[in-house]
């Protein structure tokens, strides 16, 4: 009842009313007030769409007042220290590792501009999962890198609030939360059939606002946080909420009480109120979901639904997991039933927001981290069970890393709740739920187990999350210690690698292709390097000291013993199984890098960790098989498992992987190797009795080189952190020049989060400066522009090239070669080596004293009988012997002797070598056994190999006692005794068994081995002797090497060469070694190579020679044939393609040729035929017909426009060409005849047309076959050939039309250009005469069908609103106009691309290929079909003095234009097209004199408006200014601003007069333009000396009375009585010169322009655009694709383009810092004029690193614009639809 009648009145006042009551001593009333309020109020039957309870809410907690003037009270009494601004996905924030202590700080926009971030380390990201700002958190940031704000700690001068500010909160909020939960509990309700997505967000969608509201709770400050704290931690008041509601008891636990139990007495002892609170409780029992019900799904069984055909899941028993943390969940108050529900309904973000916002609270910081880790297992259900798991995730680490990067808030968890525990529990309980049996080694007995790579759970990386959350932590130093320290979880941890070790294993297909190329290996790869490298490398940071000696050897103890029952699981003793390899191995590599570790800085010794010889050759198996495989796999030997088999093998040694893969497999091969060294030979025995002949080389090549890497590598074996930087540095420079990002990206990282990029103490910058130059961004004449490259310096290549560290980090092997030709094309550059040069030996560092052992694989009698083997092989030109062989044998060799063994007390006496190999050499040491020789060896042959008919060499004698020290030869050692069987069975097996699934042609059926004999080869050669005769062979000589060579040797030159020097450099290093290696030598090459009758070896010598000289000669003509082509292609390019090199002068100039010649004739592109153009068959010119507003877009001022970055800046756009010429014509259109005003100016200024061509010519009959073949064509092109869009068949320029070639009328050129010395009055009727002509219509011809066709083409190029401006769309007038102007701008565009001015002479680059001559007359042709009234011929005016008729002023009919407010070089163009064709030059320099008598008194006259009334006053009276003392004006500066006037007027004559009569332009100095343009005229007789001193006055000729004419024309001005004063000074011309058109000038930093842009409204839709652009031609800001913006189904930036640009339209990108451009109905990308310090642009600001500007880009952008080259330059145009 009273609730009834408080929810009747105001609800202000009741709030008002409520809160005085509750702030008394006895409250009572107004508590029991509120509480029915409340209950009638937050009843969750009314529909949660309904806002009243909401407004109800808001003015209680307001208590009376506004609810927004609360807000302002509250957040006065913020007293939080931390910023803590909460944003999701997209947002734009900032990361700065010189402040960050841990990797994940963030900031906002508004924190960092406000902080001192100079010179830091910091990159602007856009948020994937959303975050938080850090600015203030001294736990996660330096204070130094806080912002002025919260560098002040506001919380200590903020007041104490008051008590009753929020009371109200304080008792409404509890009921407002659990208003809300009631919903959600409501809304979730688990049916029969599983609840999806949508039905949640439908709940979610109708709870928004109340959500919402929460949200904007937490913005109020730390107070409300703080209220907002209590009521959702305090137990108290949830318990008693709920069992207030509920009766949690009997309801929500048990369920077993009827609710009819429920006791009546009431909280507040009034009956009839308890009763209604009873009615309320049973309703909503009905509806209510218990949470026991909703804790089952925690129980279901983990196998789930199982796909067909997948293999059978394994489930483990639940040992190994605690239950209380996968089960148990109790809720104690709001905040974790809050949580509860967030993940239930899989994090809604604004659930997410709400619960961050609060997190600048400590106390709910501490709380809510703890709830969260309680809810850990819970989140990893709902997560494995989301169809939208990547959104999911992407909201878990929003919230976790908030948690978890404080390390003092992870370890008080970590010690509270058990983090480690949970974490390690819940992965390891998510990966058992996709669990199969291992197949690895044997399949039928294998006990292991192993993740599914199919399944969806890593498919989908859907553990990502936690295994973040999990590496966060271990950054931690106390909690990594504390998970070192617990030996129970390290062997869980080891239990949950094992999951991962020989997962996804390859079988190889021996027979058939595999049918489907299966992907899973992305997973397993992802999967490996996620869930276990990247812990891995988070532990070893933290065991970097000696105090940490016993972490390393606690988890090298647990790897050990996890391997031991991995091999007992998978049933391994000592043979791995063959065609089969995994590249999964987590715990070899986890044992390695601890390995490692322990060595390289903690001091422990090698052998201390070391197991016994047995487990030590268990653990090196399947490293060294995936070697083989590797080699394999390059092979060709895998080809029949498809592709993915090589994207495995490129994965495992890519940049990403390769440290945590490939790295620490060889490194456990490099701990005591020599132990092993028979197995590696085995194997490669087993591996060769089953190869192709194809096969051998590769794998002979790729077990070699693998034995050079093992060898001479040190990465893991004493190099310091700085040297493996600068080695991997320098590999990967040597392959190609890198840009920064590709080198950093490239450059194996550290993978831990803390470790930065570089663990060592020399930073990348300052290594990458110490080995690379760089070279700076630059733009290629084909358009392509090139990134800022760094590339190795000289000494680098000189000195640290090192092909072997190349190999192992090449992914494509074509890098390989890459690198060496880069080599060789540097020893040329400098003259060191000028042949094809050998991959260089490179000196290698010390290597750790544990290592020690390495040497002895070089000391190895095995390795020495195959390095003799290869060498006679070689030397005997076997097959399978390539170069490559011999370049790793060589390697080897040098190896050995750079690395002695210092004992040399024949220790491996002691290492049970097999007694056979003591026939072969007498000791261990390489150098001893260099010379020892080989007499006999005795081999296993086939009875056809050419071994068994071979006699012995005639220059050694057989002899029978000999053969007792026959050695038993075979390419490779055997193995131990053991094995002896194993090797001879193999043999046969291999031949009957594997040769006939093989599918050679040399197929032997089974049954039929080959039959074996044993042979004896007398060899008699040492090592040293086979080197010398190799040296011989390769340098194609017999005494290649005479006996004194040693002591000529230039040792110097040795570093770099080929096989020569290579062979030369080990001999003398040996000889340097040793003297009896010395006299050895000597004795070889006085042996070896006596003095040999000529007769014998000269007709070999002979044919070598000619063969020789033969290849040099071929060569030389290859060489000149590719200059002659090259000179060809660069002469063709310069003539007829590149349209920016103004330097040639070889000027393609049609105008001038047509006129010196009688006959033009032209070369058809297409049919190749040489002749004239007919009017039958025309010939065209091929051209480019396109709109440009580039002229509209000049200013006055010679500075560009800055674009605005601030709302005070503008641009005004009043000031510019096109707008002033546009004012003139309106207002001139006002006073004045409509056809006198548009006979008057020129239009094109915006949208006029511009005419450019290639220069080649093509018949047009020829062209309409090439358009027909186009259409055809079903290749997508890049235009429109419906739109009469092509490209110019020879040159592939851009065009869209043919101008038709005039006919040759060379037979007049004479009379056209014979001087005159008639008398100007003569010249001036001749001219009048020749205008009265009649224009006749051209007789019917292909030839004026092509010129109608292309007059049609100009018209349809532009917008029809840039040719109607008369008051008469249509009519002939504005045909009239637009015909003259389209002259006028493509003679103005000539200038503007000549520089505005004609000083620098000759053809310009834009000029070479003008085609103003062709059409001109296509213009005159169109025009002379006008004909002007010779009552308002303009040239009658212009040197005739009339009578002035009284009946023209008061005819009712408006004035003509005044004269002296014509545009003259208009009047110049009419002229001249509008009468006959040629036009004589006499004629047109009459003209030409006429219009400059005009256009000096327009000068003067405009001259005069500038002058003060006293100053024109001395002026009349003078003459001139000589008797003024003015300070502005001085004859000098009198004269000089008329020459300026009248400048651009004869800029144009003379341009328009080198187009008709082809004369040159004389280049000549600014100053002595006007005089130099006045003589080519005929204005002047002569240049006079000095230039300076020309008077323009002296340039006037008048064919009548000066004073007369000029008088007549300013009485036109002074009698019209209509016009103000002010509008006939804009009407006359004030200063008809323009400064160059310019782009807006860019501020130097892009993130002005970004922080600015970035989140400003569109001025259309009012809305933040999510893709703005920028025109910067104009500035306005626009939304790119918007729809918001659309009109008529056409996209802003589209219709800005056709409004600013006339279709032609330039952006920027300001999401993406990249340019686009519009041209007509296509676009471009066209780059980025922004680069970082690297030079590199940063497309779409992926690695947001500060960006500048580059002047040379920019520029470059500039100039295409003006002139019109986007089209031909860029080359990946594509249809924009109008949807940008």
């Amino acid at each position: 009842m009273m609730a009834a009648s408080l929810l009747r009145r105001d609800k202000k006042a009741t709030a008002a009313h409520l809160k005085a009551d509750l702030t008394r001593t006895d409250n009572s009333s107004g508590l029991r007030q509120l509480q029915e309020l409340l209950d009638a109020v937050l009843d969750p039957e009314k529909p949660a769409g309904d806002t009243e309870a909401l407004d109800w809410c808001k003015c209680l907690i307001a208590g009376g007042e506004g609810f927004e003037e609360f807000c302002k009270t509250v957040r006065s009494y913020d007293n939080a220290t931390l910023c803590g601004l909460v944003w999701t996905a997209n947002f734009v924030a900032y990361r700065c590792r010189t402040c960050g202590i841990s990797p994940c700080m963030s900031l906002c926009a508004e924190c960092f501009n406000n902080g001192d971030h100079t010179g830091h380390d910091f990159n602007m990201f856009r948020s994937q999962a959303g975050g938080a700002c850090d600015c203030g958190d001294s736990n996660v940031m330096r204070e130094s890198g806080f912002c002025r704000r919260h560098r002040l700690r506001t919380g200590e001068n903020v007041p104490s609030i008051p008590r009753d500010l929020l009371l109200m909160s304080e008792m409404v909020l509890p009921r407002f939360i659990l208003y809300i939960i009631q919903y959600l509990r409501d809304g979730y309700v688990e049916p029969a059939m599983p609840i999806t997505l949508k039905d949640l967000q439908k709940v979610l969608q109708q709870l928004e606002p109340q959500i919402s509201f929460l949200e904007e709770l937490t913005k109020m400050g730390g107070a409300m946080r703080t209220v907002l704290t209590k009521i959702l931690t305090n137990q108290q008041t949830f318990t008693d909420l709920i069992r207030f509601f509920f009766s949690v008891d009997s309801l929500i636990y048990n369920d077993a009480k009827c609710p009819s139990q429920i006791s009546s007495s009431s909280i507040y002892g009034h009956d009839l109120f308890a009763l209604i609170r009873c009615i309320v409780i049973v309703r909503l029992q009905c509806r209510l979901v218990r949470i026991c019900d909703i804790l089952c799904f925690l129980q279901e069984d983990q196998d789930g639904g199982q796909s067909v055909g997948q293999r059978k899941r394994v489930k483990l028993s639940s040992s190994t997991r605690d239950p209380r943390i996968i089960e148990s969940l109790k809720h104690k108050y709001f905040l974790e039933e809050l949580l509860f529900w967030t993940i239930k309904y899989e994090f809604p973000q604004k659930m997410v927001t709400f619960l961050l916002n609060m997190l600048p609270d400590q106390d709910y910081k501490i709380t809510f981290t703890k709830t969260f880790v309680q809810h850990y297992a819970f989140i990893m259900k709902t997560l494995m069970k989301s169809h939208e798991s990547d959104t999911m995730s992407n909201r878990i680490v929003h919230i976790s890393v908030q948690l978890f990067s404080n390390e003092e808030l992870a370890r008080h968890v970590t010690e509270e709740c058990g983090l480690l525990e949970v974490m390690v529990t819940v992965l390891l309980y998510m990966m058992e739920s996709c669990l199969i049996k291992s197949e690895l080694q044997d399949e039928e007995n294998s006990r292991h187990v192993v993740v599914n790579c199919s399944e969806a759970l890593l498919k989908n990386n859907t553990y990502w999350p936690l295994v973040s959350d999990f590496i966060n932590i271990l950054s931690h130093q106390s909690v990594a210690k504390r998970f070192l320290e617990d030996k129970s979880l390290l062997m869980l941890w080891m239990s949950f690698v094992s999951f991962f070790q020989g997962m996804n294993l390859n079988k190889r297909e021996l027979n058939e292709h595999v049918e489907f190329e299966s992907q899973t290996y992305y997973a397993a790869f992802a999967a490996e390097l996620e869930a276990c490298a990247q812990p891995m490398w988070g532990l070893l940071t933290h065991c970097k000291v000696k105090e940490t000696q016993e972490y390393t050897k606690t988890v090298v103890r647990y790897c050990l013993k996890t391997l031991q029952m991995w091999f007992d699981t998978i049933c391994f003793i000592d043979e791995p199984a063959p065609n089969q390899v995994t590249f999964h191995l987590p715990l070899h590599r986890y044992y390695a890098m601890f390995l490692s570790k322990a060595v390289k800085c903690q001091g422990l010794d090698l052998d201390s960790l070391l197991p016994d010889q047995e487990m030590l050759m268990k653990i090196m198996v399947h490293p060294l098989q995936i070697q083989a495989c590797l080699s394999e796999i390059h092979s060709n030997m895998w080809v029949r498992n498809g592709l993915q088999i090589k994207g495995q093998a490129m994965t495992y040694v890519q940049s990403h992987f390769c440290n945590s893969m490939i790295d620490p497999d060889i490194y456990l091969l490099y701990a005591r190797i020599t132990e092993v060294v028979d197995l590696l030979t085995m194997a490669s025995q087993h591996q060769n009795a089953v190869l192709d002949s194809e096969q051998e080389r590769p794998m002979l090549e790729g077990a070699l080189t693998f034995l050079v890497i093992l060898t001479s590598l040190r990465i893991h074996l004493g190099m310091t952190d700085d040297e493996i930087l600068r080695a991997e540095m320098v590999s990967q420079l040597c392959m190609n020049d890198r840009t920064h990002s590709a080198l950093l990206d490239l450059i194996p990282e550290n993978p831990n989060p803390k470790s930065g990029i570089v663990p060592g103490s020399c930073s990348f910058e300052d290594m990458l400066s110490a080995v690379a130059d760089f070279k700076a961004p630059v733009f290629e004449p084909g358009g392509s522009m090139q990134q800022g490259m760094y590339t190795p310096k000289a000494e680098v290549w000189e000195k640290e090239f090192d092909p072997i560290m190349v190999v192992l980090r090449t992914v494509y092997r074509r890098d390989v070669q890459s690198a060496m030709d880069r080599y060789s094309a540097f020893l040329k550059q400098f003259g060191i080596h000028t042949g094809n040069p050998w991959p260089p030996y490179k000196e290698r560092t010390q290597l750790h004293p544990c290592y020690k052992g390495l040497i002895r694989l070089l000391h190895c009698k095995t390795l020495h009988i195959v390095i003799f083997t290869l060498l006679y092989k070689i030397w005997m030109d076997h097959q399978n012997m390539s170069e490559h062989v011999l370049c790793m044998v060589l390697y080897l060799i040098e190896l050995g002797l750079d690395n002695q063994v210092q004992d040399s007390k024949e220790d491996e006496v002691r290492l049970s070598v097999p007694h056979c190999h003591d026939s072969w050499f007498p000791g261990t040491n390489l150098l001893s056994n260099l010379h020892h020789v080989i007499n006999f060896v005795r081999v296993r042959v086939p009875e056809t190999a050419p071994e068994v008919k071979r006699e012995a060499p005639p220059s050694t004698s057989t002899e029978a006692s000999n053969l007792r020290e026959a050695q038993v030869f075979s390419l490779v050692a055997e193995r131990r005794r053991k094995f002896q069987e194993i090797i001879n069975r193999s043999s046969s097996e291999a031949a009957q068994v594997v040769r006939p699934k093989s599918s050679s042609t040399r197929w032997v059926p089974p049954g039929t081995p080959p039959q074996l004999v044993t042979e004896i080869l007398e060899i008699r050669e040492s090592m040293l002797s086979l080197l010398i005769k190799l040296h011989q062979k390769l340098s194609s000589k017999q005494n290649s090497l005479s006996a004194s060579w040693l002591e000529d040797m230039d040792t110097s030159r040795h570093a770099h060469g080929d096989g020569i020097t290579a062979i030369e450099r080990i001999l003398t290093k040996a000889a340097a070694r040793s003297c009896q290696i010395k006299r050895s030598i000597q004795d070889i090459c006085g042996k070896v190579c006596p003095p040999v009758p000529p007769k014998k070896n000269s007709p070999t010598d002979k044919k070598a020679m000619d063969k020789e000289e033969r290849r040099q000669r071929a060569r030389e003509r290859q060489q000149k044939l590719l200059a002659e082509f090259a000179s060809r292609q660069k002469s063709f390019m310069e003539t007829a393609m590149d349209v920016e090199s103004p330097e040639t002068d070889a000027a393609m100039d049609l105008g001038a040729s047509e006129v010196m010649e009688s006959e033009v004739l032209y070369d058809c592109v297409i049919c190749g035929q040489s002749g004239p153009s007919t009017e039958d068959r025309p010939t065209g010119l091929v051209v480019l017909l396109q709109a440009s507003s580039v002229l509209g877009h000049r200013c006055k001022g010679k500075d560009p426009k800055n674009l605005p970055t601030s709302d005070e800046e503008h641009i005004y756009s009043a000031d510019t060409c096109g707008v002033a010429h546009d004012v003139r014509l309106t207002l001139m259109q006002r006073f004045f005849k409509d056809s006198s005003c548009l006979q008057s100016v020129s239009i094109g200024w915006d949208g006029g047309v511009y005419v450019q061509t290639c220069g080649h010519t093509l018949h047009i009959d020829c062209h309409k076959s090439y358009m027909e073949s186009l259409r055809n064509d079903q290749v997508l092109q890049g235009f429109s050939v419906d739109k009469g869009e092509f490209t110019c068949p020879l040159c592939r320029q851009f065009a869209n039309s043919v101008l038709p070639c005039r006919p040759g009328r060379g037979t007049e050129a004479g009379a056209w250009h014979s001087p005159t010395n008639k008398k100007t009055c003569v010249l001036v009727k001749e001219v009048e005469d020749l205008q009265e002509k009649l224009g006749l219509f051209p007789t019917e011809s292909n030839l004026s069908k092509e010129m109608e066709l292309v007059i049609k083409d100009i018209k349809n190029t532009t917008q029809k609103k840039y040719m109607d401006y008369g008051k008469n769309p249509g009519s002939p007038d504005n045909d009239f106009l637009f015909m003259y102007s389209v002259a006028r701008t493509n003679l103005e565009l000539e200038l503007v691309h000549r520089g505005g001015n004609l000083c620098s002479g000759g053809a310009s680059a834009a000029a070479k290929r003008s085609c103003l001559n062709q059409l001109f007359h296509v213009l005159a042709m169109h025009m002379r079909l006008y004909s002007i009234d010779s009552a308002y011929n303009p040239w009658t005016k212009l040197t005739q003095v009339t009578q002035n008729k009284d009946a023209d002023v008061f005819d009712g009919e408006r004035p003509e234009v005044p004269m002296l407010y014509r545009d003259v070089p208009s009047l110049l163009i009419i002229f001249v097209l509008t009468m006959p064709q040629p036009l004589r030059k006499e004629h047109f320099t009459c003209v030409v004199k006429m219009l400059f008598n005009l256009q000096f008194i327009q000068a003067v006259a405009a001259l005069s408006t500038r002058l003060s009334s006293e100053e024109r006053q001395a002026w009349s009276a003078s003459g001139a200014l000589k008797k003024l003392s003015s300070s502005v004006w001085s004859p000098q500066s009198i004269e000089f601003s008329l020459q300026q006037f009248c400048l651009p007027f004869l800029r144009l004559s003379c341009l328009l007069q080198h187009h008709l009569y082809g004369d040159g332009l004389t280049g000549c100095l600014e100053e002595e333009e006007f005089s130099s343009l006045a003589v080519c005229l005929g204005l002047l007789p002569s240049a006079p000396q000095p230039a300076s001193a020309v008077h323009s006055a002296s340039c006037l000729e008048w064919p009548v009375d000066a004073f007369d004419l000029v008088s007549q024309w300013c009485a036109e001005v002074t009698g019209l009585s209509l016009i103000h004063a002010e509008q006939s000074l804009t009407l006359l011309v004030k200063d008809p010169q323009w400064a160059a058109p310019h782009l807006l000038q860019l501020p130097d930093n892009y993130n002005i322009i970004f922080q600015y842009y970035h989140r400003k409204a569109c001025t259309g839709c009012k809305k933040v655009p999510k893709d703005p652009a920028l025109c910067l031609v104009c500035g306005a800001f626009v939304c790119l694709k918007g729809v918001c913006c659309k009109q008529q189904g056409v996209c802003e930036c589209v219709l800005h383009s056709q409004h600013c640009g006339a279709a032609t339209g330039i952006f920027l990108l300001i999401n993406a810092s990249v340019i686009i451009i519009i041209r007509g109905h296509r676009f471009c990308l066209w780059g980025s004029v922004y680069l970082d310090a690297h030079g590199e642009e940063d497309r779409d600001l992926r690695r947001g690193k500060p960006l500048f500007l580059c002047e040379e880009r920019y520029r470059v952008l500039e100039q295409q614009w003006v002139s019109h080259t986007f089209d031909h330059i860029n080359k990946r145009w594509g249809p924009h639809y109008n949807g940008l």
